[in-house]
């Protein structure tokens, strides 16, 4: 016999909640698949967008189209010239990415040869000489050689440090080791290491620090990891089955 005392059968969900935590494991693996999806296609239609109208139109699909089926793009009605009805338009979405990543392959095999780093360097004393110019050109070359450029220039361990104060800890990643004037000024006997510590969730941004090395401490976690750390807001981490156990190889 029940009495008062005894513990309660446990409830079945209802069919509203069955049908909540379906939507929402259903969201779970939709969403990154669409937005990712989505933004593929945002990116090529906005390349396709910048790189058609610099094209020119004869060799654009729609025109290479109505040539090979004799479509010219204007007749002759009544004495007046109009656009041709039978026109065929063709929008390939994804055309404008290839012809973009044809030629800046070419600009660079051209940019490697000797008459092309000749060119470079004397539009670059062009460009030093003009006063605005030269600072905004400057910058964007200094980022585009970081961001792009395939050289040793990479950041090469994450790490933690004590910021912005002792006993509150952040990720970092370790760039180089600070050499010239910074590492001579700062006094410092040991080395010197330049830290990048970035915000969130945008990794972008974030401050340039220089710590002595004994008070840098290195993780086992791959930079790429640390990244997804950081975008994440502390939710995904490099385990995540078991975050307290090293990353999983």
């Amino acid at each position: 016999m029940n009495t008062p005392f005894d513990p309660e059968t446990p409830r079945r969900p209802g069919l509203f909640s069955r049908l909540r935590a379906s939507f929402l494991t259903g969201l779970v693996v939709i969403a990154p698949v669409g937005l990712t999806i989505w933004l593929i296609w945002t990116v090529i239609g906005w390349v396709d967008g910048f790189v058609w109208p610099l094209v020119p139109t004869a060799w654009q699909p729609d025109s290479i189209v109505n040539y090979w089926l004799g479509n010219a793009r204007f007749v002759v009605e009544g004495g007046q010239t109009i656009r041709n009805p039978d026109w065929i338009h063709v929008n390939v979405r994804g055309v404008g990415v290839i012809v973009f990543l044809l030629f800046t392959i070419f600009i660079g095999w051209v940019a490697k040869g000797y008459l092309g780093r000749s060119f470079i360097r004397w539009a670059e004393s062009l460009v030093e000489r003009t006063p605005v110019v030269r600072s905004i050109y400057s910058g964007i070359k200094q980022i585009s050689e970081t961001v792009f450029a395939q050289s040793e220039r990479s950041f090469e361990k994450a790490c933690l440090i004590e910021y912005p104060r002792k006993g509150i800890w952040a990720i970092g990643f370790i760039s180089t080791t600070a050499k010239g004037e910074v590492s001579e000024r700062a006094g410092n006997t040991g080395a010197l290491l330049s830290i990048f510590v970035p915000t969130t969730p945008n990794p972008t941004s974030g401050f340039l620090l220089f710590f002595p090395a004994e008070d840098v401490m290195e993780l086992d976690m791959s930079v790429e990891d640390a990244a997804k750390l950081v975008i994440s807001a502390g939710l995904v981490y490099p385990n995540g089955k078991n975050p307290a156990e090293p990353p999983e190889t």
